[in-house]
């Protein structure tokens, strides 16, 4: 297949041609800086609140919760520093959990170099969050709650309600990085008792170097960017019209199209699944198997080695990844696979598979065929799996 077949989705997406349709006129056209107040400035200004209205319709929040930022880890970094700086005064304990993405997992390490206790809460085999084990560690002291909506390297999604009801039965602030699963995943932020909320642009088809940042009305925490007094003066900053223009695009386009999205990519991803646990030896699925997003597929086969995988694969025109994106130059495992149990050996040997509505049946096939041989040809050349085939 001379076709170059795109599977790292979670990394990120292609932008929409309605997306980038509707922030063009923003870069040539309409120009003028928001936080002016003449009329040609207006109509950016009007840009914005569209796409902050369309946002929190989304969320089924208010407009004035929903704060624009440059992305998803801005996003994490203000919630948690924010909070943290806010609430000091009640206690200085925080629970987030082992398989969180850096952006939370540093930040919260930066917080304990200032005296932060931090409760990291584990998850079981298939990436769910222990729920007895959060339980316990809830203290008097404990000011915040911080766990992904769904994990963005094996998908799984977590229990955000029960999740969002113990830490509002406690008292305790709780925030979701739900970069993963923002319009992909219907959200609603009442529902699930959600104070803060992370999501990015270029995870659903719209721009990168955009995200929100939701902040309950109730929540009283600082600024993260001092300046002017753009975002009620939360976070400074000229706006970036276009960003935020194609982030509310791809917000209404992921609501009026996400029950038909989700049924063709899980119908698909579960076919790849099926297919490649069936067809290749000594493989394993990371995640849980159902409730995951709707996209995405991990895999860990033994005895080869991850990069190796993706070099192959990329020389059949096949983008994957072995983790998350922000890891990429990284020779360590994935720490998500750690956590869930696999030893280093074969968290070593995994592959991320993301699909998008635009992946096809005849594209997973090719990808199945290549995996297949590429597999048998860097186990061949493995003396842990020949030690292993004359053992068996």
């Amino acid at each position: 297949m001379d076709r170059f077949i795109y599977l790292d989705n979670a990394a990120t997406t292609r932008v929409k041609d309605e997306v980038y349709e509707s922030m063009q006129p923003y870069f040539t056209e309409w120009y003028g800086n928001p936080s002016s107040i003449y009329r040609f400035a207006g109509e950016s200004r009007k840009a914005i609140e569209n796409a902050r209205a369309v946002t929190a319709d989304f969320l089924n929040a208010k407009p004035e919760e929903i704060y624009f930022t440059g992305g998803g880890s801005e996003s994490d970094n203000w919630a948690l520093k924010a909070a943290a700086f806010a609430n000091r005064g009640k206690g200085k304990h925080i629970i987030t959990s082992t398989i969180e993405h850096h952006a939370i997992l540093h930040t919260c390490r930066y917080l304990e170099k200032l005296g932060f206790e931090i409760t990291y809460v584990k998850v079981d085999e298939n990436g769910v969050i222990k729920l007895d084990e959060l339980k316990a560690a809830v203290r008097k002291d404990t000011i915040l709650i911080t766990i992904m909506f769904a994990n963005n390297e094996i998908g799984t999604i977590q229990p955000i309600r029960e999740i969002g009801e113990l830490a509002h039965r406690n008292g305790i602030l709780f925030h979701t990085d739900a970069v993963q699963a923002y319009g992909h995943e219907r959200i609603d932020v009442e529902e699930l008792h959600i104070d803060l909320l992370s999501a990015s642009g270029h995870k659903m088809n719209g721009p990168k170097g955009v995200g929100i940042l939701y902040i309950r009305n109730s929540v009283k925490i600082g600024s993260f960017i001092h300046g002017g007094a753009q975002e009620r003066g939360r976070r400074a900053g000229t706006y970036n019209t276009p960003g935020i223009v194609g982030f509310g695009k791809a917000t209404e386009i992921a609501k009026r199209e996400l029950e038909k999205r989700r049924g063709c990519e899980s119908g698909l991803r579960d076919y790849l699944i099926d297919r490649v646990l069936a067809e290749i030896p000594y493989t394993r699925l990371n995640g849980h198997r159902s409730r995951r997003l709707s996209n995405n597929a991990n895999f860990s086969f033994r005895f080869i080695e991850g990069e190796s995988l993706l070099i192959l694969l990329d020389q059949k025109n096949i983008a994957a990844s072995s983790g998350s994106a922000c890891t990429s130059g990284s020779l360590d495992p994935s720490h998500v696979l750690l956590a869930i149990g696999l030893p280093h050996e074969i968290a070593h040997g995994s592959l991320r598979l993301t699909l998008s509505e635009e992946t096809t049946k005849e594209e997973l096939d090719y990808v199945v065929e290549e995996l297949k041989k590429i597999v048998e040809r860097l186990r061949s050349m493995s003396p842990l799996y020949e030690d292993f085939v004359k053992k068996a």
